[in-house]
């Protein structure tokens, strides 16, 4: 099988996704896997080779994906240059740094939508400098939906065996409340059926949240589930996808990462998000920092691949070369899986 391109975009350039991108391109087993192509400001590459002679990568700017060399000890990469490194200020939240964010996105797209790259993965931007530069979006999800004319998406959370879909994410949880309607419920187990498939799994078992606590207890402490769950759960069922619900989610999520459900619709954000990062976001108190940031985003119902690195840009960290790739990696991983089955 050929390898597959995966363009990667370097995310805020005063965050910790420059970083994390040239340990990731430092490592031969990235290209055994794949054809990585970095989009980006070579300013901010070139920036922390300077402060890290021991990493010898060699910087091959290109037009073009086809041009890449994709062998190990070169870093290939699109050079967008909207970055003057003489007066940017890593680790500072910047107009500057969300504009050229964007425009990674925006150029990452653009080279999906064409076919000239197979996947696309995408490293942290800052919401308050993206919108500061005059992109009003909630984050990557709503501009893949927007910038690929995408109406049914959702967000996939993944680490190890646990992999999440939510009926609605970055909105109040009163707003999220009255986005769970049969409809949509019915249209993200779909998708998470549909997502499971694309990862080689064959007949994947979908496992449905409850909205309320105890799933309502037959309508005591909510009707959501009677009057719109459930019956989403079952015009599923009737269309041959093997799922189950809605199921109690103080329990539901210890049953699915022990291997019961291959995938699990939850009903809002931070229903989904808690369980992932409580698994996959690991703190030593006596040392004082993070031993683990683990886990995938990944946007399902586009018509392109989308993973991302599931933590934020930790701009108290960048310049510091301590973040963890471990996430990064981990979203390659999943994107060339995707691409290989699509």
């Amino acid at each position: 099988m050929m390898k597959k391109i995966i363009g990667i975009t370097m995310g805020d350039p005063a965050g910790i996704g420059p970083e994390i991108s040239i340990k990731a391109f430092n490592k031969p087993e990235l290209y055994e896997r794949c054809h990585p192509l970095l989009i980006g400001d070579r300013s901010l590459v070139d920036y922390y080779l300077e402060k890290h002679p021991e990493v010898t990568l060699t910087i091959n700017s290109i037009k073009h994906p086809a041009d890449g060399r994709y062998e190990y000890g070169t870093l290939d990469m699109i050079d967008l240059g909207l970055i003057d490194i003489t007066t940017f200020k890593v680790g500072e939240v910047s107009t500057a740094g969300g504009d050229a964010a964007f425009q990674y996105v925006k150029k990452v797209i653009e080279l999906a939508l064409a076919k000239e790259i197979d996947a696309t993965v995408t490293n942290p931007l800052n919401k308050e400098a993206m919108n500061a530069a005059g992109h009003h979006y909630a984050g990557h999800t709503e501009i893949y939906a927007d910038l690929t004319g995408t109406d049914k998406y959702t967000m996939m959370l993944a680490d190890g065996n646990l992999r999440v879909v939510h009926v609605s994410t970055h909105v109040s949880l009163r707003e999220a409340c009255d986005r769970a309607t049969k409809e949509r419920v019915l249209d993200v187990i779909r998708i998470a059926d549909q997502a499971c498939r694309n990862l080689g799994l064959q007949n994947p078992r979908v496992a449905v949240a409850g909205l309320n606590p105890h799933c309502g207890e037959n309508g005591l402490f909510g009707r959501e589930e009677i009057e719109q769950i459930n019956p989403a759960v079952e015009a599923a069922k009737a269309e041959g996808i093997n799922v189950e619900g809605s199921l109690p989610a103080d329990t539901l999520f210890s049953k699915a990462n022990g291997g019961m459900y291959d995938i699990v619709v939850a009903m809002y954000h931070d229903q989904g998000h808690i369980p992932l990062k409580l698994l996959g976001f690991v703190y030593d108190q006596e040392k004082g920092n993070w031993q683990a940031v683990q886990g995938v985003n990944i946007t399902l119902g586009l018509p392109i691949i989308r993973a991302s690195v599931d933590h934020g840009t930790a701009f108290d960290q960048a310049g510091s070369w301590s973040a963890s790739e471990i996430s990064l990696e981990n979203a390659i991983d999943y994107a060339i899986r995707l691409a290989e089955n699509s």
